[in-house]
């Protein structure tokens, strides 16, 4: 790339550090980058000491976050005047490492869309908070559907008996998790921990690297049917307030034709994408996925008229307020650089 080691190291450290600022399930940041200065590569590998073996058997989930880090790579890498070439599972006897991505200088076909959504990446949330009951206008949602149609997925915003019936799977889905607990949540969610800190202490932000944050857990549902998974189940000492949530909240459904590891990391590269454009456009959002950690409630989510793939994400979004940032590990705990 014509640059000295030192800039070249920095720079990578750059898209990393903008890779890592995606989402994952309870925050666990599933990722790791390698970066080879022979051939100016980075190698995005899945951390399997970070996968959910119970309510991610499959690590589908897993994938679909290190999809959504691999898009912010290709956005990033685009800011820095960088032309990413992908490939996805480069080495089928090799399950770690998900993508690779080739970087040369000076784009032939800079693509212009990617390009600008890099602001959004360090703007973007995930927001358990109440959103405005408030339609999102129509050009909007076409906007949203045409950006996971770009990556290779398809979106279908929610309305009438569909929306109603995943309204229902998902209320169901949450009494399970009351009723039954979730050992992962035990692992990843982080109480006693606020914006100004325990004690009056203030935090230390080297000391809280990942997981679900106290104060990113938003109000208790007094109303309403948003689907927010509420974090603090089973946790007394947490101290939230309650709020009134949308009864009528916009849902979107991401699919996919198949329900492969590939079908996994494209997922995730449109789901990145929709939740960029979303964030630029003004909208939150936020994940439901407490149905789909069942096999069979995440079947029943499907439409059954029109027939669409494997539902990889349930989306909501809305207008609302911004939220707060979650952790992130620092670039030294996420990369490794190779000759």
């Amino acid at each position: 790339m014509g640059l000295t080691s030192f800039a070249e190291e920095e720079m990578v450290e750059t898209l990393v550090r903008d890779a890592s600022t995606a989402p994952s399930m309870h925050n666990a940041q599933p990722w790791r980058f390698r970066y080879r200065r022979a051939d100016h590569s980075i190698a995005l590998r899945a951390d399997f000491e970070r996968a959910m073996p119970q309510s991610d058997p499959q690590m589908r989930a897993l994938h679909l976050g290190c999809g959504a880090a691999l898009f912010n790579l290709r956005v990033a890498a685009y800011h820095a005047g960088l032309q990413p070439v992908v490939r996805l599972l480069p080495d089928p006897d090799d399950r770690q490492t998900l993508a690779i991505v080739e970087l040369t200088r000076a784009p032939k076909d800079l693509d212009h869309d990617l390009f600008g959504l890099y602001g959004a990446i360090a703007e973007r949330r995930t927001n358990r908070y109440p959103f405005a009951e408030r339609p999102i206008p129509t050009a909007l949602e076409h906007l949203l559907i045409d950006q996971a149609r770009a990556e290779g997925s398809r979106l279908a915003l929610l309305s009438g008996w569909h929306l109603a019936l995943v309204l229902d799977l998902l209320e169901e889905a949450e009494l399970k998790l009351e009723h039954q607990g979730d050992p992962e949540e035990r692992r990843w969610v982080r109480t006693g921990v606020t914006l100004s800190g325990t004690a009056g202490e203030p935090v230390d932000p080297d000391t809280i690297l990942d997981g679900v944050p106290e104060y990113s857990f938003g109000p208790r549902r007094q109303d309403g049917r948003a689907p927010v998974r509420d974090f603090a189940r089973g946790r007394e000492e947490t101290d939230r307030e309650s709020a009134r949530f949308e009864h009528m909240p916009h849902l979107g459904l991401l699919y996919s034709d198949r329900d492969r590891p590939e079908d996994w990391l494209v997922a995730g590269q449109a789901m990145e994408r929709v939740l960029l454009v979303a964030t630029r456009e003004g909208l939150a959002s936020s994940f439901a996925t407490q149905a789909l950690e069942n096999t069979e409630l995440r079947w029943l989510l499907r439409d059954p008229v029109w027939g669409a793939g494997p539902v990889q994400m349930v989306i909501r979004l809305g207008y609302g307020p911004l939220g707060s940032r979650t952790p992130r590990r620092p670039v030294r705990d996420v990369l490794d650089i190779v000759p």
